[in-house]
């Protein structure tokens, strides 16, 4: 009968391949990462004009509670989030560059090639 041929599966196909989709999501992330960084400062902020104008809205201790914990969680959220925009600020520039000399040793190849 036929004998069908086994194939290793691997993650990526080539480095070429992930380098592509690596490139052409990269803004996605970053601009996703930026819009999430605005819109926690907001809420920070938010959060914080509710902490000193608790006294006026005789809001109880429970609320209190959650409104710190709140600000707790959006301070490491926007810390979190900062930290990722640097690193795919940093990075851009260098899967860029990479992209470029790969482009480059594709083109000497398909050069020698050709002669």
């Amino acid at each position: 009968m036929g004998e069908e041929k086994t194939e290793k599966l691997y993650p990526v196909k080539s480095l070429h391949d992930f380098l592509f989709e690596l490139d052409k999501e990269w803004s996605k992330f970053r601009n996703g990462t930026l819009i999430g960084l605005i819109s926690s400062g907001f809420l920070f902020i938010v959060v914080l004009w509710l902490i000193l104008v608790m006294r006026r809205l005789d809001l109880g201790l429970g609320v209190a509670m959650f409104l710190v914990v709140a600000g707790a969680f959006l301070g490491y959220s926007i810390y979190a989030m900062y930290s990722q925009y640097r690193f795919f600020n940093k990075w851009e520039r260098r899967i860029g560059l990479l992209l470029h000399l790969e482009e480059e040793i594709l083109g000497e190849r398909f050069n020698e090639t050709e002669s």
